[in-house]
C-alpha cells in the first residue's frame, strides 16, 4: 500500500484525512504544516510530522496539498512551485461515495470528498479541491488550483479557470465560464461569464470588487504552468 503525507493540517486537510481513511488506498502517515505548535500533536488521531518541507524527506510517500481558504485560495499553487516536485508524487484522493463517470478525468493532487458526483466527459485538473456534494455535469472543465466548495453545481459544458474559487451551494449556468482567480461567493447565482481576478455574489451574481492580492498575484504569474486545454 503507498504511503501519503497530507501538506496542510486544517478543515480540508483532516476532511481528506477522514476521505483517505474511507476508502483506504493509502497508508496515510500524517500531515505536515509549517505551523510549529502543530508539531508533534495528533489532528483527529493523525499525527503532525513537521513542516511541509519534510515532503522531500518522506521520498517514497505520496503527496496531497490540502490548504487554502476564501481569504487565500492561491495557497495549493505556491506550495506546488515550493515544492518542485514531480508529478508523480502527487495522489489523487477520491472518497469512496463519490461518483466519478467512466468518461471523466481527475488530475494528479486532486481531492474529491464525499458524496460528490461527475456525471459525464467532466474535466478535473491538477491540485482541484471538490467540496461534499459538488455536481459537475456533462462537459464541465475544473482546472488546476480551483475550489468547489460544498453544494456547488455547475451546468452542462461550464468552465472554471485556473485557481477559480466557488463558495459554498453557488449555483453556475450551462456553458458560463468563470475566469481564473476569480471569487464567486456562497449562494449565488452565475448566469454569465465572470472575468479573470474578480469577486463577484449575489443572484444574479454581480461584481463586488477585484480579487483579494494572493490571487491577483497569481493571475499576473501565467508563465507557471498553464491552463488546462
Amino acid at each position: 500500500m503507498n504511503e501519503l503525507v497530507i501538506v496542510g493540517a486544517g478543515g480540508f486537510a483532516r476532511e481528506t484525512a477522514q476521505a483517505v481513511r474511507d476508502a483506504g488506498e493509502f497508508k496515510l502517515l500524517g500531515h505536515l504544516d509549517d505551523n510549529a505548535d502543530l508539531h508533534g500533536t495528533d489532528v483527529d488521531g493523525v499525527p503532525v510530522l513537521g513542516g511541509c518541507d519534510l515532503v522531500h524527506d518522506l521520498a517514497e510517500a505520496r503527496v496531497v496539498i490540502c490548504v487554502g481558504n476564501p481569504r487565500d485560495y492561491a495557497a495549493r499553487a505556491r506550495l506546488v512551485r515550493r515544492f518542485g516536485l514531480p508529478e508523480g508524487r502527487y495522489a489523487t484522493v477520491v472518497h469512496p461515495t463519490a461518483v466519478v463517470s467512466a468518461t471523466s478525468e481527475v488530475g494528479p493532487g486532486s481531492v474529491l470528498l464525499a458524496h460528490c458526483a461527475l456525471t459525464a466527459a467532466v474535466r478535473v485538473g491538477a491540485h482541484v479541491a471538490v467540496m461534499p456534494q459538488v455536481v459537475l455535469t456533462h462537459d464541465d472543465v475544473v482546472e488546476d488550483y480551483a475550489t468547489l466548495t460544498s453544494g456547488v453545481r455547475l451546468g452542462g459544458g461550464a468552465r472554471l479557470e485556473r485557481g477559480a474559487y466557488v463558495g459554498s451551494g453557488a449555483l453556475v449556468r450551462e456553458g458560463t465560464t468563470v475566469g481564473a482567480w476569480s471569487q464567486i461567493g456562497m449562494g449565488s447565482a452565475v448566469l454569465g461569464d465572470v472575468p479573470a481576478g474578480e469577486i463577484w455574489v449575489g443572484s444574479p451574481a454581480r461584481r463586488l470588487r477585484a480579487a483579494g492580492e494572493p490571487a491577483l498575484n497569481e493571475l499576473a504569474n501565467r508563465t507557471v504552468g498553464g491552463p488546462l486545454t
